[in-house]
């Protein structure tokens, strides 16, 4: 039988998920608000199945067959029916949970209701279901096609059989899977990042080095594929502020708290590659 799957916002993380599990086999509704924002999610999907399709690293017939299994949608009661739901929507508690109350009210007995949220503790999101032990986090990673981890985080609730269940979700999607056994905001990767990245933006706000070398040191001395603030720069200044205030909130542990540029930077719009400008400029 196949796997039916809900993901819920059309961005840049819920169209890679609908992507990659479109093209594993799942009967994929993707749902966001606007037929605008349905619209862009849809064209940079098939834009990434094109590329996989001129790299020979799938045919067109199945990238046709793949994006003909995700049925675009504004309506959230299409996740009825749905086996797993992935919510993918902005990192703000109080969107979360407005799905989510939804979600609780519409979703069949068995469904497995997932987060993709990088910061928000999985308990706070699940306290407004009545099935908190059903309710886990599935913390992919941008570009989602691309990347291979996938987070799994349980909330204080969430059950074993949830647990296995989203891994085995995760595991069909091509993804490696590590657990994060106790719910802490941030989880393990989301706070190894941001300590940098705040880090790395303290250096730049104080004149010590510029974002270029800062990069290069982390590329070079330690390996890492991209540097911390090209990193910011493709995951959205403004959602690397919002994660660091959220771990900030749920720590007040002062190394989490955004530094002066990063906030100015938010507040100009410099939001990273989605805007054009961030600590690097980008063609449009």
């Amino acid at each position: 039988m196949t796997k039916k799957l809900a993901v819920i916002g059309a961005g840049l993380m819920g169209s890679g998920i609908a992507q990659v599990a479109a093209q594993a086999g799942y009967e994929v509704t993707l749902r966001d608000v606007t037929d605008e924002a349905l619209d862009r999610g849809l064209a940079s999907i098939k834009a990434s199945y094109d590329k996989f399709v001129a790299k020979e690293k799938m045919t067109a017939q199945d990238a046709s067959a793949a994006l003909e299994r995700i049925t675009p949608t504004t309506d959230l009661d299409a996740a009825a029916d749905a086996d797993i739901v992935v919510e993918a929507v902005f990192e703000k508690l109080e969107v979360k949970h407005e799905v989510f109350t939804v979600l609780d009210k519409i979703c069949k007995e068995t469904a497995i209701l997932a987060t993709n949220t990088s910061a928000i503790p999985i308990t706070q999101i699940a306290a407004v279901t009545s099935r908190p032990e059903q309710v886990v986090g599935t913390h992919f990673f941008s570009p989602v096609p691309l990347m291979k981890l996938c987070e799994l985080v349980r909330g204080y609730k969430t059950s074993d059989e949830t647990l296995a269940r989203a891994r085995e979700f995760a595991e069909n999607l091509g993804k490696t899977c590590i657990v994060v056994n106790r719910d802490v905001a941030g989880f393990v990767t989301t706070r190894l990042i941001t300590a940098l990245v705040i880090e790395a933006v303290k250096l730049v706000e104080s004149g010590v080095a510029t974002a270029e070398d800062i990069d290069t040191a982390c590329k070079l001395g330690f390996g890492h594929a991209m540097g911390p603030l090209a990193t910011t720069d493709l995951t959205g200044v403004d959602i690397l502020r919002n994660a660091a205030l959220n771990i900030y909130t749920d720590t007040q542990d002062p190394k989490f708290f955004p530094p002066e540029l990063l906030s100015r930077m938010v507040s100009a719009g410099d939001l990273g590659r989605k805007s054009g400008r961030g600590f690097y400029t980008y063609e449009s």
